[in-house]
């Protein structure tokens, strides 16, 4: 009863508060904060201290998001509806559904602790004001239902982000941070277009004027199979490179490699997901039929990247660029439960965002304190750590378990609903796509046996284990790493309805490939909820 009555008064203040506005304009306003403190001359723990109070704000009130959210409503909540250009069609226009609630709730998580993560020494003010911005473009564009406001925050990104890696990476960061940049404003490139294209086709289609809300030109469908197709090839290509999917991959290895490490922790745990996410909600939602006849291209890629990301990573020297290529490996695993086109496939994917946000970022985290003791990351250089360092050895070896996809952690759920699904539906990119799981199994295990086991060098020796600050930034993460590989049925009764109502739609890509193992759910069309309200 104490639960209902909380989750009643947080929905009540979200009918009286924009909660999605807040989420996107409190990391904005600190980045704002933090970025005049350089005028006034503060100090730089002040300034850091800042930056970490207004994302920790941002926390709370995804958490706050998170207790409001009704489970059984497959439609947009808290939908917060402004006129921005009302000449040109666009508007401020938020929502959140299953499918986008706990990427939010990700990015609440991880971006506080990689301020609080491994310390920088200089233009810490601009550092703090960069990760912030890019909290801000991360959030809102989960949360975007216009199609112009989303291109807004996807491109936002890019710029924090390229600033990031060229003024704090490591020493070929000028070189990664450009790559990263022009691979990805190449991609948005496409995206643009297709949107545009969207748009002018579906006003001429219909007689109507010009529109980028979503939800209206989900519904309205006014484009040719031909067109369709293109758009949707269009779209695609944008979301592939963020993602990246094979072969449009190259950037991410050296971006991972040479990002300080709170870059690449919300790189690689958050920023990403823009592309799965993208391909979800824009690609396969706005272009149902196209995405079904193309699905096996985009699952023959998916097992290719895998494969290939999973023995490129097998043969590396360096933690970084092994833990670059088994995110790229496992990234794979999202697009393949996305494009088998069953609500198994798509609730896996979706659970594996946030679980490979959460085991990801954990590895690069602990990959940051080992930097910090012995500034390198080669596996040659570094052995015996777990005699002088068991606590961070068992940290260690729990996030490699859940990378693995272990039983009873974090990363087996995803994975196991994802290829059961595809087995479902697309039986031989199943079989094909559960070989990397094999494949990870040794280059996980084999990295870890030559850094951790062994007797320890002379520098090793000294090798100090995790401070009592390094175990709070990781306890976050270890905690959700076992409660949801343990008990993730409050995840998935989130995400199912949302992901049952797009699949089971009259229009959706999933005609004749129903593999629910429930009742389909009844209801009316995809639409949104009035703004505040979660019924």
């Amino acid at each position: 009863m104490t639960s209902i009555l909380a989750a009643s008064g947080v929905a009540e203040l979200g009918r009286d508060v924009p909660l999605l506005t807040l989420l996107v304009l409190i990391p904005a306003l600190g980045a704002l904060v933090v970025g005049l403190m350089s005028v006034l001359k503060t100090t730089d723990g002040v300034a850091k201290m800042t930056g970490v109070g207004f994302s920790l704000v941002t926390t709370v009130l995804a958490a706050l998001l998170l207790v409001a959210f009704d489970r059984h409503n497959a439609d947009f909540q808290f939908v917060s509806q402004h006129e921005w250009l009302p000449a040109l069609g666009i508007n401020w226009k938020l929502g959140v559904d299953g499918i986008s609630l706990f990427l939010v709730a990700l990015s609440g998580v991880l971006f506080p602790l990689a301020l609080l993560g491994p310390r920088v020494t200089e233009n810490v003010k601009a550092y703090v004001a960069w990760l912030l911005l890019l909290e801000a473009g991360c959030i809102g564009s989960f949360l975007s239902l216009d199609l112009f406001l989303f291109f807004v925050f996807f491109e936002a990104v890019l710029v924090p982000m390229y600033f990031l890696i060229a003024r704090w990476g490591y020493a070929r960061r000028s070189y990664a941070a450009l790559k990263f940049f022009l691979y990805t404003l190449a991609g948005s490139a496409f995206l643009l277009v297709g949107t545009l294209a969207l748009v002018f086709i579906t006003a001429s289609n219909t007689d109507q004027r010009v529109t980028f809300d979503f939800v209206a030109l989900q519904q309205q469908q006014a484009f040719s199979s031909g067109q369709g197709r293109w758009l949707f090839v269009a779209f695609a290509i944008a979301f592939a490179v963020k993602i990246p999917i094979f072969p449009l991959h190259t950037w991410l290895p050296d971006t991972y490699e040479q990002s300080p490490i709170a870059g690449v922790v919300v790189s690689a745990g958050v920023m990403v997901k823009l592309g799965t996410y993208g391909l979800m909600r824009f690609g396969v939602s706005l272009f149902p039929k196209a995405a079904e006849d193309l699905a096996p291209v985009l699952l023959t890629l998916a097992v290719i990247g895998m494969v290939y990301g999973a023995l490129v990573a097998a043969v590396q020297h360096d933690l970084k660029r092994l833990v670059a290529y088994a995110s790229l490996s496992h990234l794979g695993f999202i697009v393949l439960g996305t494009f088998s086109l069953s609500d198994k496939g798509w609730s896996g994917a979706v659970a594996q965002m946030v679980n490979h946000g959460l085991s990801t970022a954990a590895l690069f985290l602990l990959l940051g304190m080992i930097y910090s003791r012995r500034s390198t990351t080669k596996i040659a250089q570094l052995r015996g750590l777990q005699k002088s360092a068991p606590v961070m050895a068992a940290v260690f070896t729990l996030v490699m378990l859940s990378v693995i996809g272990v039983p009873g952690l974090n990363g087996f759920v995803g994975e196991f609903t994802i290829l059961l699904g595809t087995f479902l539906t697309h039986r031989w990119w199943a079989v094909a796509g559960a070989a990397a799981l094999i494949i990870a199994a040794v280059y996980m295990l084999w990295a870890y046996q030559r850094v951790f086991h062994g007797e320890p060098g002379t520098k090793d020796e000294e090798f100090g284990d995790m401070t009592s600050r390094e175990r709070w930034i990781m306890a976050p993460l270890v905690i959700l790493i076992v409660f949801l590989g343990v008990y993730p049925k409050p995840v998935f009764d989130r995400i199912e309805p949302s992901v049952d109502r797009i699949l089971q739609s009259p229009a959706g890509p999933a005609k004749g490939a129903d593999v629910r193992l429930g009742p389909a759910p009844a209801g009316p069309p995809p639409s949104t909820v009035v703004e505040g309200s979660p019924n």
